[in-house]
């Protein structure tokens, strides 16, 4: 059994045992026709162990705190869906352009306080980002959770992430290629984001 596979198992079970905060119960998954309109509507493909997710455990309803989103319909609480949101932000990152949101970050899952884990869905590895805007400005806002998708969901299955009680490693760092995602120059070794600007 692939390492993947191993994992996927881990996840399916704890998904059946445990219910993030607002889920009553786990979804069931969605089927090939709705990632296939999730990638349609995001104009890039779901790294393959999301979409798994997706696939074989549910459509939302499981992870840390409050849970994976759905991926393309809202459940009746409202919840927005990872591809609704990220649509959301790339336009209001248009619209004001002090807080742009990076092509190919796919919200995954809330946080709270306007907080979001996100999948970079251009890196191979599926890295895991954190978006945390009370920062006060966007080149303050984001963090590498995990390096990789993978990695993210092993700390959930091992009680390890930074959001647990007893954590004690390393807590997320800043994700360095924003500025190059959003267009800017990356910013110089030790430089500040407003001296960068």
């Amino acid at each position: 059994m692939s390492e993947n596979e191993q994992l996927l198992e881990r996840v399916a079970a704890k998904a059946r045992n445990t219910r993030p905060w607002g889920w009553a119960s786990l979804p069931e998954p969605v089927d090939g026709a709705t990632t296939a309109r999730a990638e349609a509507a995001l104009g890039f493909p779901l790294p393959a162990l999301l979409a798994e997710l997706y696939l074989r455990i549910g459509d939302g309803g499981f992870g840390p705190e409050y849970g994976l989103l759905p991926l393309l319909d809202s459940p009746p609480s409202g919840e927005p869906a990872a591809v609704a949101q990220y649509l959301a932000n790339r336009d209001s990152g248009a619209k004001d352009p002090d807080w742009p949101w990076p092509e190919g970050v796919l919200p995954i899952s809330h946080w709270g306080c306007a907080m979001y884990a996100c999948v970079d869905c251009r890196s191979p590895q599926a890295t895991v980002l954190l978006f945390e805007p009370n920062a006060g400005d966007a080149d303050h806002a984001w963090y590498v959770d995990a390096p990789s998708l993978a990695d993210w969901l092993r700390a959930w299955t091992e009680g390890t992430g930074w959001y647990e009680e007893a954590h004690e490693g390393p807590e997320p760092t800043p994700w360095d290629d924003f500025p190059i995602r959003i267009g800017r120059p990356p910013m110089p070794t030790g430089a500040s984001p407003t001296q960068a600007s």
